[in-house]
């Protein structure tokens, strides 16, 4: 078995690329475009631009962007299992990107979060190597459910389970020890620098990173242009850095990194090689505006 089951978030961006500092109470010049985007989608759309195959992906999302969504995971080489929800929009993103190519998003989790136990199937786990959970389901008592529920059917069968945190804010907001709980059980966490810090409370990425192996057998903490650390048993084994580009847009570089991993995990790299090829996604990630590989010709 070599298939990947990604479970998360599939989102419609509305990314807002600003050259200069936004001006209060006026307009501010802009490139704005609407793009497909969502943690869990991205990823999934980056493990099979690695070369992952199958790569599947379950989440929700609006009636009215069903289709599109759809279209857009399967050009990817995604098998889309998107559930379409009657009673609330897709989840909707506004990343306002500015000239650093930092972003700040406003979010709309709409159907994401809605996912719940009942769109699960152990079935789902057949022909898969590997489960993979945006930390964006954790969020939400129905979506925190289902990604229990999953985890707990990859556990069963002998299928390793990775977890992206996802977002600083939301686990601010969660708190800390929610979440650690909830995650307990997977084999892998791939949180940035500002999520593995909070989650443990460390003042350094390499001293959370170490802290955090040992509640979680595998631990990679992404550094943004300073490249990656990897853990295990309570140590740090490794950094990886990034190859060095002109970035013009920070959206899903962590997706990227995930995805370029989980791949190369699954095709039998060892963690630091995985590591490896996940920043060299994520440095290809932020030169591409969304969250998504660059299409091809």
């Amino acid at each position: 078995m070599s298939g990947l089951l990604v479970v998360g978030d599939v989102v419609t961006d509305i990314v807002a690329r600003h050259r200069t500092p936004l001006a209060p109470a006026t307009d501010t010049a802009a490139e704005i475009r609407r793009l497909p985007g969502g943690a869990g989608a991205n990823a999934a759309c980056w493990a099979a631009r690695s070369g992952c195959r199958p790569v599947a992906l379950l989440g929700r999302v609006g009636t009215d962007e069903a289709g599109w969504h759809d279209l857009a995971l399967r050009r990817a080489g995604v098998r889309p299992m998107l559930i379409p929800d009657g009673q609330a929009g897709t989840a909707t993103v506004i990343a306002l990107v500015d000239a650093s190519a930092e972003r700040t998003f406003l979010t709309d989790s709409g159907a994401a979060l809605r996912i719940s136990p009942a769109d699960w199937a152990d079935t789902l786990l057949d022909g898969m190597a590997r489960l993979h959970l945006s930390g964006y389901l954790f969020f939400a008592e129905s979506s925190r459910a289902a990604a229990l529920r999953a985890l707990r059917g990859a556990r069963e069968a002998g299928v390793p389970v990775s977890v992206d945190p996802a977002s600083a804010g939301f686990l601010k907001q969660l708190g800390a020890d929610r979440f650690l709980a909830a995650a307990r059980g997977a084999e892998a966490l791939f949180p940035n620098a500002d999520e593995a810090m909070l989650l443990t409370g460390c003042a350094e990425p390499a001293e959370a990173a170490a802290a955090l192996s040992r509640a979680f057998p595998l631990v990679a903490v992404t550094l943004g242009a300073g490249g990656a650390l990897v853990a295990e048993a309570g140590a740090v084994t490794g950094r990886v850095a990034a190859p060095e580009v002109r970035p013009v847009d920070s959206t899903g570089a962590g997706d990227a990194f995930t995805g370029a991993f989980l791949a190369a995990r699954l095709a039998g790299a060892d963690p630091l090689e995985a590591a490896a090829a996940g920043c060299r996604a994520g440095a290809e990630a932020v030169t591409v505006v969304g969250g998504r590989p660059r299409a091809s010709p």
